[in-house]
């Protein structure tokens, strides 16, 4: 879809079905059944006064001028002027608490002007079914019913004075009216007055979004009711007033976009239109940041907050983070609508664009419009609101609250980021609400209901990257920082954008550079630190030392064991009071702990590692070891199936032998040094075994096990029961088992040896695709910086 330069001027812009302008009443002839929540936003030029009425500037009805406000329409009241007529039925309508709009007209056969208008109740009538249009192959979606069949209606004819009188009036409606407290939320009576606009526009060049624009004009006002407008008002005048601002500077970036794709089919962008066929959101993404998606997409964070750029646009990026820590772009929005339908749309489009695969979860902003696109498009993404931006809403919130207890602040950020478990929390939470008297704030019992969305106790369970939601909103916010300010435009935006990709791009080989030609200190002489040092890249490795450095000042005592799984409490030394809990499986080589930073970071804890120590676990579990903070994590899909394969095979299967038979010799140790007697049991026991062993070796580890009885025991048993035999019929018997007995000991000493083989041919395998993923990253840095000597 193509769309030509906008270019609206200052003239009227009507939406659906318009209400009263800022000075006067506006033409309401053709209404259009549409969008119940569209309403007028611009001024008319219309000026018709009643010879008793007079329109109030504000946009809030007409008024008695020296009479009664109460007065009730009649037949035979007079009006200087249609117009006149219309504002005084709709100020009633108002009072009495229903929405009208204008029905039939009659004209003059002699020179075509209106003679007869009627005004009616919204309800009137019934709706006519039409036929569905849909765009793309997709249906509009219904709206609901709103016309009951009322009768309630004036009409009005033009006398041969010029003056309007009322020929007929229906009062009874046959619905229930809407109350005073709700009648702001009807058609005809929501109208974004003067000093409304001049507000919004304010507040909308400071960056803020339409939820807080809303909450600053009710506290302006006095009230929602007060105010004139809802919502969806406000962000539909936010809308026009960006396309007004864009005008034709939107072409610049589209031929960009175009230009981009005709370079490379794999670019991708979009461009939603609305109902008017403006150009309503831009979307698109380049195949760098697609290929990024697939290796570091499983954790995705969108941020509406970046409005620093002249049009006062929310420029939404989609970022993730990558294998350094580092922010990387997903693509990119640029929001005129901020309505619901618009961020469904941006979802979908992205998720398109994204070959259909969603993140595990995502982390936006605290708002109620983008929870809904996020169900809608998204319903097994786990979502989550950024703590940062519900941190600073609540100084706007409870500003009043800051200044007069300068404890409050870090009362809330210790009960939010400090508690450990959903106990506390709660506890916590109602003691600080409590001791502050705030249990009616409406706010915080919103954020409290939302809390599961935010508060990190909550979130632990699933995969994050680690980010902590001020550090991740810094990080996107700085994506563009030094390139898009206050006075961009959108022609400078796009090469300031190019910039910052090539920045980001640059600081990433950096990383690729130092992990590759850096060697890490370690710090301990635990082989399992080694192994970190060569599989992580720099960052990750620096982060998972420090955990393992933490265990030497940790215990860890066994509190409960069942079958395979042993239960640790651990803690620091010096503070028991503060444990946690390992639940350790060391058949499986697995554990989980209370804390749980593996399940929201992908490294292990320095809980976990405690244990590990003092189970005598020398290496990582290559299922602790997540490829996408490795060195290799941006290798292909194929090699990624090869590398979990090979690590099962040539490494983990000879760790998890050697931890097993390990844990399982300990036992024997820690249960025979109690007494004299259980330490001859348990010699004798482990005498036996190494015989066993040793029979095993020199059979080429071969001890076949027939219905539970060793082979040794069964010849041993064969040989018993051949004394008692008739000897020719034993002989026999004998010489065919052993016949059996070898061919069976032939065959499987050599698929033994062929499987060892294989092990060690995909030991070679791995260490030579890792050869290749090292030798790919080498000369791709070395390439980057011949490019930056020739730029020198």
């Amino acid at each position: 879809m193509e769309f030509e330069p906008l270019s609206l001027s200052n003239e009227v812009v009507e939406f659906d079905m318009i209400g009263l302008g800022d000075d006067a009443a506006v033409d309401m002839e053709h209404p259009v059944e549409g969008d119940e929540d569209l309403v007028n936003i611009d001024n008319s030029p219309a000026a018709a006064t009643a010879t008793a009425i007079t329109v109030l500037a504000a946009g809030v009805g007409p008024h008695i001028a020296g009479g009664d406000t109460n007065l009730e329409p009649y037949q035979g009241m007079e009006f200087e002027s249609e117009e006149a007529a219309k504002a005084f039925y709709n100020s009633y309508a108002r009072r009495v608490g229903f929405s009208t709009r204008v029905s039939m007209s009659r004209r003059s056969r002699r020179d075509g002007s209106i003679i007869q208008r009627s005004f009616v109740c919204a309800k009137e009538g019934f709706r006519v079914e039409k036929e569905k249009h849909s765009v793309d192959g997709r249906v509009k979606r219904p709206r609901a019913e709103t016309r009951v069949g009322c009768k309630a209606m004036l009409v009005v004819k033009i006398q041969d004075s010029g003056r309007w009188v009322v020929s007929s009036f229906v009062k009874e409606h046959n619905h229930e009216l809407v109350p005073p407290d709700k009648v702001h939320c009807l058609r005809s009576h929501r109208h974004v007055s003067g000093p409304a606009k001049s507000l919004i526009d304010t507040l909308q060049g400071a960056g803020i979004g339409p939820s807080g624009i809303m909450s600053a004009l009710i506290k302006e006002y006095g009230g929602i009711s007060n105010i004139g407008f809802t919502e969806r008002d406000c962000r539909n005048y936010m809308r026009s007033s960006r396309q007004r601002t864009l005008g034709g500077d939107t072409q610049i970036l589209l031929d960009y976009l175009k230009s981009k794709q005709a370079e490379n089919p794999s670019f991708f962008y979009a461009v939603q239109g609305d109902e008017d066929h403006c150009m309503s959101n831009i979307f698109w993404v380049d195949p760098k940041a697609r290929t990024n998606y697939t290796y570091f997409g499983d954790t995705v964070t969108f941020d509406t907050t970046y409005r620093s750029n002249r049009y006062r646009l929310p420029f939404a990026p989609f970022t993730g983070v990558n294998h350094h820590g580092q922010p990387v772009l997903f693509g990119c929005a640029l929001l005129i609508n901020e309505s619901e339908p618009s961020f469904v749309w941006l979802f979908k489009t992205w998720l398109e664009a994204m070959s259909g695969q969603p993140p595990v979860s995502i982390t936006t902003d605290h708002d109620r419009v983008i929870r809904a696109a996020i169900n809608h498009v998204f319903p097994g993404t786990r979502h989550r609101f950024c703590k940062w931006h519900i941190f600073k809403e609540c100084q706007e919130k409870l500003s009043h609250v800051l200044s007069e207890h300068h404890n409050f602040e870090a009362d809330l950020h210790k009960c939010v980021n400090l508690t450990e478990s959903i106990e506390e929390f709660e506890s916590c939470w109602s003691s600080l609400i409590d001791g502050y008297d705030l249990k009616e704030h409406e706010w915080l019992q919103a954020i409290y209901s939302d809390r599961r969305q935010w508060v990190p106790l909550y979130m632990r369970d699933t995969f994050f990257a680690e980010m902590s939601i001020t550090q991740q909103s810094d990080s996107i916010n700085s994506y563009f920082d030094g390139y898009v300010n206050a006075s961009t435009t959108l022609q400078l935006f796009v090469k300031q954008y190019e910039k910052a990709l090539e920045s980001r791009y640059e600081k990433e080989v950096k990383a690729d550079y130092d992990t590759i030609n850096t060697t890490p200190v370690l710090k301990t002489p635990s082989p399992m630190e080694k192994q970190a040092a060569g599989v992580y890249t720099r960052r990750l490795f620096i982060k998972f030392q420090e955990e393992l450095v933490e265990t030497l000042t940790f215990l860890a005592n066994k509190v409960d064991e069942e079958e395979m799984i042993t239960l640790y409490r651990v803690a620091k030394y010096g503070e028991i009071h503060n444990a946690y809990f390992v639940r350790f499986n060391s058949f499986e080589m697995k554990a989980t702990c209370s804390c749980q930073m593996f399940e929201f970071s992908g490294l292990v804890c320095r809980h976990i590692l405690t244990v590990f120590r003092v189970t005598n676990l020398l290496t990582l579990p290559s299922h602790y070891i997540l490829k996408r903070w490795s060195r290799i994590a941006k290798s292909g899909v194929i090699l990624d199936e090869c590398t979990t394969n090979f690590s099962n095979c040539a490494q983990e299967s000879l760790t998890i032998r050697y931890n097993n038979l390990r844990h399982e010799a300990l036992k024997y140790v820690d249960e025979g040094v109690t007494s004299l007697k259980v330490y001859d049991v348990a010699m004798s026991a482990l005498q036996e075994a190494a015989n066993k062993v040793a029979l095993a070796t020199k059979n080429g580890g071969r001890q076949d096990i027939l219905n539970g009885t060793c082979e040794e025991d069964l010849h041993q048993s064969n040989e018993a029961t051949t004394s008692h035999s008739d000897p020719p019929f034993g002989s026999q018997q004998s010489s065919y088992k052993d016949d059996q007995d070898r061919t069976i000991e032939k065959l499987t000493r050599q698929l033994d040896r062929a499987r060892r083989k294989c092990e060690v041919y995909r030991s070679n395998l791995l260490s030579i695709l890792k050869d290749i993923e090292e030798q790919k990253l080498q000369l791709s840095v070395k390439v980057q910086n011949i490019k930056l000597g020739m730029k020198d």
